[in-house]
């Protein structure tokens, strides 16, 4: 019977629940709105498959794997697609070549209330909603079962996600259906905290007292390299923030367990591995120079080769190697916040407007840390001119 005593033990991957026969495990949520599996103990029959399907504390399969992963720069050929993609376009190429083999798609997508969610596609249309990075944890369901009838009915199945949701499915599915699903994850940073999400796209439409109509966490009008968040409102004004994104790279909203991530290396359990490339201009100065977005590819499977060869006529690709591509959740965890207790303490106590003020980029905290920061630089900028001379 599977205890999460330390949640930093779980990952929210919903492997467990789903293989349980008797239904006695019930993912629910935290106060940051992580679920973890809490077991009915009258409706266990103590087998045992809820602990032997973890792959998070068990590890994982990479059977599979190439012993050295092949490894692209890449970026679309078509422009609107460069454009409307997160970096390079090659998830959605990806999807497209799934969706044109009669395949199933199932991805991350903002539902109508911008609750991030995992989604089953079987048209182009439908994975348009797949585009764009979502920086919060995404409510996976029931989605594994699905995957699994789709897949005993002899469908092509493509699952997109981060690399313990990729690594739970495979521990999931019978080795025995594994043929037609392919796995495609991401390098993440950590999941950020789906209550927080939720209160913050209230928090803006109350601000603005507008309905949101449309969200991007990174728009590239200002740019692929730029990291600001935009909200479209119903009567087509549009504004942007960085409140979220500051939350996010201070790692005090991310899930416990991404400090402890078994995922963050070159040991995939996926077929293929997509993320932004950054540090492209160390590559190659002209490739990325527009900044329009670049995205790395690492194959990591002979599935994922072949699939990489059904999309490489859409792409301008540049080979690279893992020196060239390395990035920090490559090589290690994202360190959780040392407040991280005291600001999820604060948040369920005083709400999300205190958190932001407390722990955000306003406020008079935040400014105060600003201008400590600015004087910091100018005196030192001072110093080395005096040394200099």
């Amino acid at each position: 019977m599977i205890l999460i005593t330390n949640k930093s033990d779980c990952c929210g991957c919903t492997a467990c629940a789903m293989i349980c026969n008797s239904e006695a495990i019930t993912m629910t949520d935290d106060a940051m709105g992580f679920k973890y599996p809490v077991v009915d103990e009258s409706k266990c029959t103590n087998c045992g498959l809820c602990d032997r399907v973890c792959a998070f504390q068990n590890g994982y399969d990479t059977s599979s794997n190439f012993n050295e992963q092949l490894i692209y720069a890449a970026r679309h050929k078509d422009a609107n697609e460069l454009f409307l993609s997160q970096s390079g376009g090659a998830s959605a190429a990806i999807c497209k070549s799934v969706i044109n083999q009669s395949g199933v798609v199932y991805g991350c997508v903002l539902d109508d209330t911008f609750t991030a969610i995992h989604k089953r596609c079987t048209t182009l249309e439908e994975c348009e909603d797949l585009r764009g990075s979502k920086y919060v944890q995404s409510d996976l369901n029931n989605v594994f079962s699905y995957i699994r009838d789709d897949l005993k009915a002899g469908k092509l199945v493509l699952f997109t996600g981060t690399s313990c949701q990729t690594s739970g499915l495979k521990s999931y599915i019978p080795k025995k259906l594994h043929e037609n699903l392919i796995l495609c994850d991401i390098i993440c940073h950590g999941v950020p905290s789906p209550k927080i999400w939720s209160d913050y796209t209230h928090y803006i439409s109350n601000k603005y007292n507008k309905e949101i109509k449309g969200i991007k966490f990174r728009d590239k009008v200002k740019g692929w390299k730029s990291h600001v968040e935009s909200f479209t409102f119903t009567d087509n004004t549009k504004i942007f923030s960085t409140s979220y994104t500051s939350l996010f790279y201070s790692h005090i909203m991310l899930r416990p367990s991404c400090g402890e991530c078994r995922y963050t290396n070159y040991s995939r359990a996926s077929d293929i591995t997509i993320a932004d490339f950054w540090g492209i201009e160390k590559v190659s100065d002209t490739f990325a120079a527009d900044n329009k977005g670049c995205s790395v590819i690492m194959i990591n499977t002979v599935k994922g080769e072949t699939i990489l060869n059904s999309i490489s006529s859409e792409f301008n690709v540049l080979k690279s190697n893992k020196q060239e591509c390395v990035q920090p959740n490559l090589c290690r965890p994202s360190v959780i916040n040392s407040k991280s207790d005291k600001f999820e303490h604060d948040f369920e106590k005083h709400g999300f407007e205190y958190i932001l003020n407390h722990y955000g980029n306003i406020g008079w905290r935040y400014q105060c840390k600003r201008a400590v920061r600015l004087i910091y630089r100018i005196t030192l900028k001072r110093i080395i001119a005096v040394i200099k001379k």
